[in-house]
């Protein structure tokens, strides 16, 4: 058992350093295409372990697996060279920024299409079937009624509707379905709940019809469920923003590890391959978790310099560099100490059981 743990903890590792490697070399080979010169590409940061040079470019593994980077010439506007980044077109350099972003939703969708594979069916959101004494059917919900919005968020798939149900006010949610061709709405629905380790979930007392699994299919729902967790990231995002989530809810580095190893823990007790899955799962999760988090325009972020590069495109011409240096040091000033508080919080929430967030 602590063999197999031990296995699905380095191949947590493993798919962790993937997830960095297609975030940095989107950024790598979108850069090469566009002509920039790659001075390294490293995988990992501080000292080096390893590195060797092939051709213009150092290739790197350093000690620490929070990251990566790919350093390109004239990143910070002070080379000459004519394949530097800012001797670019300002739509070349926007490209190669929001790659590294865009390979992490990749990456999601890959293992997004792993974990359906291995399923009989899919679920629709059309009802099928009532569980006894449900709290749905009582409120008015009928057979073949398909979920349009809970508490008005939009559902186009089941994954949209399990979020939109575990997030709702279970003593009165909103519910709009489509009946007979008409958009329905039930007001104030009260939802049976379960108490489970101290936390009061919904309870999901019906049936939906399933959904036959083909090519087709499955290439369908990769699709709309990789979408259903982008969208969950900016809802989660927004709602951090206005105080629907607490601090409590976020987590660093730490508190990632963390949820690795409860995700394995649980997957081993029915067996292997449920561990391997929850691995799977987790880490699409945080993939996708990274790139929707780069393209905030954010300063140090890709989605910081995004926003700059589309200003530079709207003006015609660059921001000053000054301005840009002295933003982009503030910004990421300010992520640091935003990932140490974070981390932080990790830490009292795995010694006390509750982090800064109460």
């Amino acid at each position: 058992m602590i063999v197999i743990k031990v296995l699905l903890i380095i191949i947590a590792v493993l798919l962790f350093g993937l997830m960095i490697f297609i975030h940095e070399f989107g950024h790598f080979f979108t850069a090469k295409l566009c002509g920039i010169r790659v001075n390294e590409f490293s995988i990992g940061m501080g000292p080096t372990l390893f590195h060797f040079q092939r051709g213009e470019t150092k290739y790197a593994l350093r000690l620490l697996p929070i990251g990566g980077f790919c350093a390109m010439e004239g990143e910070n506007g002070d080379s000459d060279d004519e394949r530097s980044f800012y001797k670019k077109s300002v739509w070349k350099r926007m490209l190669v920024v929001v790659m590294g972003a865009v390979m992490n939703i990749v990456l999601g969708l890959v293992l997004m299409m792993i974990l359906l594979s291995q399923e009989s069916a899919f679920n629709s959101t059309t009802v099928a079937a009532f569980a006894k004494n449900s709290a749905f059917q009582a409120a008015g919900l009928k057979e073949g009624d398909t979920f349009v919005s809970v508490d008005h968020y939009r559902i186009y798939g089941d994954r949209d509707l399990s979020f939109a149900l575990a997030t709702a006010n279970p003593s009165s949610v909103d519910i709009v379905v489509q009946r007979d061709g008409k958009e329905v709405t039930l007001n104030d629905v009260k939802l049976n709940t379960q108490t489970i380790d101290g936390k009061t979930i919904v309870s999901l007392d019906f049936y939906v019809e399933p959904i036959e699994k083909n090519f087709g299919t499955l290439l369908t729902k990769t699709v709309q469920d990789t979408v259903s967790v982008v969208r969950l990231v900016w809802y989660s995002l927004i709602s951090l923003i206005t105080g629907k989530f607490g601090f409590n809810d976020m987590a660093g580095p730490v508190g990632a590890a963390d949820a690795v190893g409860q995700v394995i823990t649980s997957g081993l007790k029915e067996s292997f391959l449920a561990g391997l899955n929850n691995v799977i799962y987790v880490m699409m999760l945080f993939t996708v978790n990274l790139g929707i988090f780069n393209l905030i325009p954010f300063p140090a972020l890709d989605g910081g310099k995004l926003f700059l590069f589309i200003v530079e495109a709207i003006r015609r011409k660059p921001i000053q560099e000054k301005y840009v240096a002295v933003v982009e040091t503030v910004g990421f000033a300010l992520l640091m100490c935003l990932m140490l508080i974070v981390t932080y919080s990790d830490i009292l929430r795995l010694v006390t059981g509750k982090g800064l967030g109460g």
